[in-house]
């Protein structure tokens, strides 16, 4: 192993040595310094004690505990361009040496390392080659004892041949939902054998033996596999197997269909048995299985799925950090009241904890395939490992405690994780990998011993139903003639039979839909919400939901503004349910438009009714889990009453070899407003009366054939109504040099009589696209700009220039346009022609604040 470098006085030099010198920052402003006994940079933060205790003793523990602390504050307390250690290592020199791990590397939870039975190693310990391996990798490359990367390679490997069967089964003509129901019995099947759910046979699991011998007899693959599935249900003695097998019960084995299969389709399930399914990393199998067996998102197998670690970097501040919160408090009241002699007291102070652990209720109200729940279940399964074994150092008997409870029903299981999904398939996966996830461990922690039985219970924990909108039924709109109304798909076009350019294509049509008695849908009681709801922009509802279910949502949820994003109304529903104390704490994914002025107008009212922002990250990187898409996010966690919150900000990405980027985050500890940042309150400033009237966006058009060229104009009438036309690329880069024929103010009659080349035109290239609009007000004025802003014309009156600036751009620009220049939407029109008003607003104060007031 390679020996630390002497220490130097700029930190920065100090990659890896002793006495590595930290600076606490405290809350009242003072500083204090602090040393590491050893510290490598990346790797870990090493605590050293002589603690002179017996190491079987309460007393050992708690100087043990206490010297964990000390180290989780060195490693917070190190600078943020350096990133949180993977690893915390505490030892009691010459006897114990205990490893906790942050896999995230965000200092907030480390968590014992692999799990709570055997992070302590003991000196003889050392006589294990794996444990020498394990250290030696922990200074070497501690990022490669990260179980879910070797996790991750199996489960795409997996998900990969279950994507095979898949297309060869529907490429028969197998209906895609029947072959997804019947791969899920099949996978479950294989994963059973591995952890020993189903027996050996010849050294071998007992359904993979099964399938090699049907692979000679095919004939007999459905009667023989549909059997054992029954008898997998039902438990008992399998006449297939040949074994007695444990009740599986469940949903998954109730109706076991299964397809008839040819030699080498049973070949390719073979294949896919031989793999490790002990090795199934669940946070984010359900999303590759989910791709795998979906037609429509198979092609998006190969591409990223969002990592485990950027799901951890929420589950952590909304539910596990406050319930460790808890857990240290009783774990140090129950030290105190152990050391005072009062071991029943202790111990029933730790029992009420393990109670209360058992009871926490975790909602994720868009929860697909379940990740976001996943990883929160493994994290309350590790703090309950350490709960029992607190208690076993009290005097507990441990042996079989943790089946014992199992049997109770007194431990962490996947009753307690909740959803609500839309996608019947994807809640059916939700519920396999919680159920997957649960097995893991329970086998990781108690050896072959079997869980209780049924060992698959229909906790009906995950609802396939809308999360935000209630109704009683949908009806088709009909005419006044009893005929389906329908509107453009808005896709489909055709080219146009005089221009040759693409129109909207009459033919391709939905039909309008109406939401009986909308309501706002009611979510399960818990604890804690989390979650990563649908990304759908306001301007793209209507055409992903169709205008009948926009209009009920928009009717149903009032106090969401118009201008909100759909997953607005997931935040404010979480922020009530926190506010009204029905919940204790929410933490959501959003795009990171969050900040931005529509969206943030639902934050503020959170903040207006008593919810604080706990934790934020303004703008991190992201996976879209639908298809792989990278995208840029907002994490937000609310908690009920005032309070300073942890604001996280990315300095920087990096490719790290896996899924996903490798970010590093600053810190910070403040007031979090509205916008996502700490200090001046500018979110939350009002505008000046004065300044009302004098500003509005420029023309919406809703219909390109608007747009013409100089030679296109000077084919239409001499005297119509056309100007120069500047949007904010013409403003940012070369303008385009186009026009727009702005017939505002005219009657469709007026235009004909006077302008009728210029009518013509309209018709052609305006007409067909506006008929396709769902808004009454679009199709019957169609020779005018969906939204002509009257209230800007009559500010632009008399002025010979006004001022312009593009809407969203990286960069705050502004500057003079001529009055006759046509302003699009994307350009915001200032009423002014005095050059002090543009220096005022160009000046570098005002940029700094219209940036940061905008979001």
């Amino acid at each position: 192993m390679p020996a630390p470098d002497p220490a130097r006085d700029d930190t920065r030099d100090n990659a890896y040595v002793f006495e590595r010198r930290v600076t606490f920052r405290h809350g009242d402003g003072s500083e204090s310094t602090g040393r590491i006994d050893c510290y490598k940079r990346s790797a870990y933060v090493l605590e050293a004690k002589k603690i002179r205790l017996g190491v079987a003793s309460r007393v050992f523990d708690d100087a043990m505990q206490r010297a964990r602390g000390q180290a989780e504050g060195y490693a917070r307390a190190l600078p943020a361009e350096e990133g949180r250690p993977p690893f915390l290592i505490v030892i009691d020199v010459g006897r114990v040496i205990e490893l906790y791990a942050d896999f995230t590397r965000s200092g907030a939870t480390y968590t014992p390392f692999p799990d709570p039975r055997s992070h302590r190693i003991r000196l003889t310990d050392l006589a294990d080659e794996a444990i020498r391996i394990r250290l030696r990798t922990l200074w070497l490359d501690p990022l490669a004892l990260d179980p879910t990367r070797v996790s991750a390679r199996v489960t795409r490997d997996i998900a990969g041949h279950l994507a095979k069967i898949a297309k060869t089964l529907e490429g028969v003509g197998h209906h895609p939902e029947l072959v997804a129901g019947f791969l899920t019995r099949c996978l479950f099947s294989m994963f059973a054998e591995d952890v020993g759910l189903l027996p050996k046979q010849d050294g071998k699991g007992a359904f993979s033996a099964l399938l090699a011998t049907l692979q000679a007899n095919p004939q007999q693959f459905v009667p023989l596999l549909a059997a054992l599935w029954r008898e997998m249900d039902s438990g008992g003695f399998s006449v297939v197997l040949r074994a007695t097998l444990p009740r599986f019960n469940g949903k998954l084995f109730k109706q076991p269909e299964v397809i008839a299969l040819d030699r080498d389709q049973i070949g390719l399930l073979i294949e896919a048995a031989n793999a490790d399914w002990t090795q199934v990393e669940p946070a984010i199998f359900g999303t590759l299985l989910e791709r795998a067996l979906s037609t429509s998102e198979r092609h998006a197998l190969g591409a990223h799925y969002t990592p485990r670690a950027y799901v951890e970097r929420l589950v952590l501040p909304t539910v596990v950090e406050p319930l460790r919160s808890d857990w240290r408090n009783v774990q140090a009241a129950a030290l105190l009241l152990a050391n005072e002699g009062r071991l029943d007291a202790a111990r029933a102070e730790v029992d009420a904890f393990h109670h209360r652990l058992c009871q926490v209720r975790v909602l994720d109200p868009a929860c697909g395939s379940a990740n976001f729940l996943y990883v929160t279940l493994e994290h309350l399964k590790r703090l309950e490992g350490e709960v029992l074994d607190q208690l076993h150092a009290f005097g507990r008997a441990a042996g079989g405690s943790q089946q014992r409870l199992e049997a109770e029903g007194l431990t962490v299981d996947p009753h307690q994780f909740l959803g609500l999904e839309l996608s019947p398939r994807a809640a059916a996966i939700a519920e396999l990998v919680l159920w997957i996830g649960y097995l893991q461990w329970h086998f990781r922690t108690n050896g072959s011993g079997l869980p209780p039985q049924p060992i698959l219970k229909d906790f009906r924990n995950i609802e396939c139903r809308d999360a935000v909108l209630a109704y009683d039924a949908v009806e088709t709109v009909l005419d006044e003639r009893g005929q389906p109304v329908s509107r453009w798909d808005g896709v489909t076009t055709k080219p146009h039979p005089v221009t040759g350019e693409p129109v909207p294509d009459e033919n391709a049509r939905l039909p309008l839909q109406r939401y009986l008695n909308p309501r706002q849908a009611e979510w399960p009681q818990a604890d804690f919400i989390v979650g990563n709801p649908p990304f759908i922009g306001a301007g793209g509802m209507r055409a992903a939901l169709g205008d009948g279910y926009v209009e009920a949502l928009r009717k149903t949820w009032q106090a969401v503004p118009e201008s909100a994003d759909l997953v607005m109304f997931w935040w404010h529903h979480a922020a009530q349910l926190v506010a009204t104390g029905k919940a204790q704490r929410f933490g959501l994914i959003t795009t990171n438009s969050l900040k931005q002025t529509f969206n943030r107008r639902v934050v503020q009212s959170a903040l207006d009714k008593g919810i604080s922002l706990a934790f934020a990250v303004p703008d991190h990187p992201w996976v879209d889990s639908a298809d792989g898409a990278a995208v840029r996010i907002a994490m937000t966690v609310g908690t009920a009453g005032g309070g300073e919150g942890q604001l996280l900000s990315v300095t920087d990405e990096q490719e790290a070899g896996g899924e996903g980027l490798q970010v590093t985050l600053q810190e910070q500890v403040g007031l979090i407003h509205a916008d996502l940042r700490i200090g001046a309150n500018v979110a939350a400033a009002k505008a000046l009366r004065a300044n009302s009237g004098i500003s509005s966006p420029g023309f919406k058009l809703h219909g390109a054939g608007f747009i013409v060229t100089p030679s296109e104009a000077a084919r239409l009438d001499a005297d119509a109504p056309i100007k120069v036309y500047r949007n904010g690329r013409d403003l940012t880069d070369r303008p385009r040099g186009v026009q727009l024929i702005d017939l505002f103010g005219l009657t469709v009659e007026e235009v004909r009589a006077r302008y009728p080349a210029t009518y013509q035109w309209v018709v052609e290239r305006v007409k067909p696209e506006r008929d396709q609009n769902a808004r009454a007000s679009y199709r019957d004025s169609w020779w005018i700009f969906g939204e002509p802003r009257r209230d800007l014309r009559p500010m632009l009156v008399g002025l010979p220039r006004y001022i312009a600036t593009v809407e969203t751009a990286k960069h705050r620009t502004l500057q003079f346009l001529e009055a006759e220049i046509a302003p699009d939407n994307m350009l915001i029109c200032i009423a002014s022609a005095d050059a002090l008003h543009l220096g005022v607003l160009s000046s570098c104060v005002h940029v700094v604040w219209a940036l940061a007031r905008s979001g």
